[in-house]
């Protein structure tokens, strides 16, 4: 969220709301830790299934499988899900992939684990293995002619962006202004993660409305 989408964006965002102050704080908190109650705007790859904070969702970005054309070249490229077993997979948790009305599972042990799209984004330029990535880093121009698609006709979940601010008060302008700034790009064709890469088929539908109320389960 910081790299890929506030740095672009942050220029044109204050040059529209000068007065806007902004501070960002990278961390990655656990699946459903709260927010700290001194920040307005806390964004999660996915919205908390108990949570008493408001959220917002964006459209989702889709995902799949991709390797290097040399690795595929060496290895060989699978073409059915319990063949990933075979082969060098990095990432972490467990890929749920659908076809259909499949679904499959494999066990993966990973050979590196890591959640951070771009570490795995070069660890797979670098011919190390199969990774599970954004499909628009695997369509990006400078990537997507040195990237194969493993296994294209499964999908995976898709990653939904959601922003997550306090439900006990009113939605503030200086939020307001940020969510719907980011609605402008996100899960369009100005959205930055692109790199000029046509949003066709990388994004779900979904377009954000109002806000809705979560409360606890």
């Amino acid at each position: 969220m910081a790299h890929l989408i506030f740095a672009p964006l942050l220029t044109e965002l204050i040059e529209r709301y000068p007065e806007l102050r902004v501070e960002i704080e990278s961390y990655i908190p656990g699946a459903d830790q709260e927010p700290r109650e001194d920040i307005d705007v806390f964004f999660k790859v996915k919205a908390p299934g108990d949570s008493m904070r408001r959220v917002r969702a964006y459209p989702a970005a889709k995902r799949g499988l991709f390797a290097s054309k040399q690795y595929i070249k060496r290895f060989g490229l699978p073409s059915r899900p319990e063949e990933l077993l075979a082969h060098t997979c990095i990432g972490s948790g467990a890929w749920r992939l659908s076809r259909g009305t499949t679904t499959a599972a494999p066990n993966i042990q990973f050979q590196v684990v890591t959640n951070d799209p771009t570490v795995l984004l070069k660890l797979v330029l670098r011919h190390s293995g199969i990774a599970l990535l954004p499909l628009y880093m695997g369509k990006w121009p400078e990537t997507g002619e040195n990237l194969v698609q493993v296994l294209p006709h499964w999908s995976t979940q898709p990653l939904t962006l959601c922003a997550l601010f306090s439900g006990q008060s009113r939605l503030t302008p200086k939020v307001q202004v940020l969510l719907d700034f980011l609605g402008e790009y996100i899960g369009t064709a100005r959205d930055p993660r692109l790199h000029g890469a046509n949003p066709k088929g990388l994004f779900t539908d979904f377009r954000p409305g109002t806000s809705s109320s979560k409360g606890h389960s």
